[in-house]
């Protein structure tokens, strides 16, 4: 049987990663525009409020269990910033080009040894708006801020965020390597068995 669940994002990139990671499930992923749910207000002040306030209002509207992710880049010499306002960080409406260059030019004097940054994403499953206890997964990535952007693969800060262990930049790796890797993948990947056992019950 195949079970229909409601994304909620409008990101089309965010989207179509969550898409081919559950392509092999029995599930099938339908993002909020389907059903012509805007996105709900991010008023939370951390990763897992933002979630759950996407997931509870995709499902309210879609009447269906809903999935939510919210993800951000943390760098160190920045105090954790862009942190939760990643998407908005230089202003909305939200534009990825313009975020990572607002980044690049915050961290213009830091050098490439104390540039330690990590992508968190915590994704949230909920049966239905009124769930009490929503299943909760959290991902994260390693990596540093580069100096300058390379690659076109992906979105947002993937283009300066790079992985020293491959030698290259989230926006230089192939889809399908990033989506074993990311923070995105590990955060899925310990969803995927509570959303099973969920289900199985």
């Amino acid at each position: 049987m195949t079970l229909k669940v409601v994304l909620a994002s409008s990101n089309q990139g965010k989207i179509a990663e969550i898409q081919a990671m559950l392509s092999e499930q029995s599930v099938r992923v339908l993002p909020q525009s389907h059903f012509a749910i805007s996105d709900a207000d991010e008023t939370g002040t951390t990763f897992i409020e933002n979630a759950i306030i996407k997931a509870r209002h995709a499902a309210r509207l879609s009447k269906l269990p809903a999935i939510a992710d919210d993800s951000g880049l943390a760098v160190d010499a920045l105090n954790g910033a862009p942190g939760v306002y990643s998407a908005r960080y230089a202003g909305l409406p939200s534009n990825d080009q313009r975020n990572t260059e607002k980044l690049l030019l915050e961290l213009e004097k830091t050098p490439h040894q104390v540039r330690s940054a990590r992508f968190h994403c915590v994704m949230v499953f909920m049966s239905s708006a009124d769930d009490p206890a929503p299943l909760v997964g959290h991902g994260v990535w390693q990596g540093t801020i580069a100096l300058q952007a390379n690659g076109n693969n992906g979105f947002g800060y993937d283009p300066v965020f790079y992985i020293p262990s491959l030698n290259c930049t989230s926006a230089e790796l192939a889809p399908a390597v990033k989506n074993k890797l990311s923070h995105r993948a590990q955060s899925l990947k310990q969803l995927l068995p509570q959303i099973s056992d969920f289900f199985n019950r």
